[in-house]
């Protein structure tokens, strides 16, 4: 079901910014894999997924860091030895389970086939990914599993200088798009990406189908959808 919990006019959006894991691809279970075999090469417990899966939507670093816990995560010599593991193990098995979500090509093609405005002057909408997942990676998922013609942009976690909610990788799709900022949307599965879309004066939607649609409660969005096909008819 649709909700809108502040006025917005799609029919205004001429630029969608999706976030990455938990909103255009389910990558669980091989950060989950990913960890745990981090976590074994360190000698240590493996951790429970559903565990690992909250601890995803800050980038890298910051998984490995929670992942250690406490007790070595502030240990430099430990965390540099884990993410390294880390990094290289999810660049070779980044693909062995991880799947696009159910509606989300088809929701994708029609996007791309809308126009704003009636023809024959009519454009099409621009879509861009903005993630906290390293950007190599991300780009070779989505060219991986068929995306890669859909974005005029793909952003990671290591694009700019700062991460998500850091408004820098938003101003900088704007930029490149020539994009008014209330003329795009910022589109993800958690708090960190509705954050990301209020500091950049993007308009917000939460998917409630991710990783994290919990922490939508705590910063709500602008509207809220349950389905990639909800997307879809949002714009219709």
């Amino acid at each position: 079901m649709i909700r809108f919990l502040r006025p917005l006019d799609p029919h205004r959006i001429r630029l969608l910014v999706f976030d990455l894991d938990g909103t255009l691809i389910d990558s669980r279970l091989d950060l989950i894999h990913s960890v745990n075999a981090t976590m074994r090469h360190l000698g240590r417990p493996e951790l429970d997924g559903n565990l690992i899966a909250s601890y995803v939507g800050d980038g890298a670093p910051t998984l490995v860091r929670r992942a250690l816990g406490d007790a070595d995560g502030d240990d430099e010599a430990t965390f540099r030895t884990a993410l390294d593991y880390f990094l290289g193990y999810y660049r070779l098995h980044k693909l062995d389970h991880t799947t696009v979500y159910e509606g989300i090509p088809e929701t994708l093609a029609r996007l791309a086939d809308m126009s704003i405005g009636a023809p024959p002057n009519g454009k099409h909408r621009l879509m861009a990914v903005l993630t906290n997942k390293p950007v190599n990676p991300s780009r070779d998922i989505v060219r991986a599993l068929g995306l890669g013609d859909f974005f005029v942009h793909v952003y990671g976690g290591n694009s700019f200088p700062t991460k998500k909610p850091d408004p820098l990788g938003a101003q900088t799709i704007l930029q490149e798009t020539g994009i008014a900022a209330d003329e795009a949307l910022m589109i993800g599965d958690s708090s960190i990406d509705v954050l990301t879309g209020r500091n950049a004066g993007l308009w917000t939607c939460g998917v409630t189908y991710g990783f994290a649609p919990h922490t939508l409660q705590n910063v709500a969005p602008d509207v809220l959808i349950d389905s990639p096909r909800e997307l879809g008819e949002l714009f219709r």
